[in-house]
């Protein structure tokens, strides 16, 4: 790489952190490319590791619109893209019931893009300036609604029965996640960048945590970021994600907290709500077994 694109790979990392995203060198070079290519950028990694949140703070940087598709099982292609608006359409029918022109011409008022609604495909195709799509969670919609995903991301344009042809006003930039609970195809693989979304490591969780609360103390940040790497070597139903740390760091701090210790042990116990999110994990997370692992913080 040379000089001048490290310049600018280091120039994006800051901005990135100043919008309280902690990147490194790697994914900045590829949401780089991603721009400077027009190819659609696929994270993949666990739950909570914080891919979803780059698509929100790219938007950020280039001062766009984010639209956000989520998917689930049964997504259908259609309500991606568009719906008409029937109630305004039922009211232009009783309007134009005394209207002399023929039936075509008022079919063709009814089938107008005024009665249209863009769902987030469209949306994102028919702004005038590019904006960020985030396709989230793509491994939960089934394999037909992916392989359409392609055909669109491929073309650009989409087909609406009653209007034609929409081509696109603008390319988005385009971001899938996936939590790996599906094989993706190899054709969608094929199509996209692809970067892996690991849990940070330590020197990492602390600079966000850094980042993200600068009113927290640097002691009981370290104590809060080595007790969450503890938990997540843990056999878990849920491990913790980035924003599960961010919100018991907030708790701690709400409580009074000042110190992984005996002293805020009390503290510490009524803040695990914020850390953990099943009944099973928290009831893993006896008193003793918190004690242990504060003290070793």
């Amino acid at each position: 790489m040379t000089t001048e694109r490290m310049h600018t790979v280091l120039t994006l990392q800051r901005q990135l952190q100043q919008l309280g995203y902690v990147a490194e060198p790697g994914l900045a070079a590829t949401l780089l490319l991603m721009t400077a290519m027009g190819r659609p950028l696929l994270l993949e990694g666990e739950a909570g590791v914080g891919k979803t949140e780059i698509a929100k703070v790219l938007a950020q940087v280039h001062q766009t619109r984010l639209i956000r598709l989520q998917c689930y099982e049964g997504l259908d292609a259609h309500s991606t893209l568009y719906e008409w608006n029937y109630q305004r359409q039922l009211l232009a029918i009783k309007l134009l019931d005394d209207d002399p022109r023929p039936v075509a011409e008022k079919e063709q008022d009814i089938f107008s893009e005024r009665y249209l609604l863009r769902r987030p495909l469209l949306e994102a195709i028919s702004s005038t300036t590019p904006v960020v799509l985030l396709i989230d969670e793509i491994d939960r919609a089934d394999e037909a609604f992916e392989a359409y995903l392609m055909e669109v991301l491929s073309d650009f344009q989409v087909s609406i029965p009653e209007l034609g042809t929409i081509k696109a006003v603008s390319r988005p930039l385009v971001i899938l996640t996936s939590n790996g609970t599906r094989e993706l195809s190899d054709a969608l693989r094929r199509r996209c960048l692809y970067q892996y979304v690991d849990y940070p490591g330590f020197e990492k969780e602390l600079l966000i945590v850094e980042t993200r609360l600068p009113q927290m103390p640097l002691q009981l940040a370290r104590q809060v970021v080595e007790f969450v790497q503890a938990l997540r070597q843990m056999d878990l139903q849920k491990k913790p994600g980035i924003a599960e740390t961010l919100d018991w760091a907030a708790a701690l701090l709400q409580l009074g907290v000042s110190s992984l210790d005996e002293s805020g042990i009390d503290g510490i116990m009524a803040s695990l709500s914020a850390l953990v999110k099943t009944q099973a994990d928290g009831a893993s997370l006896s008193r003793v077994v918190v004690k242990k692992m504060a003290a070793a913080c």
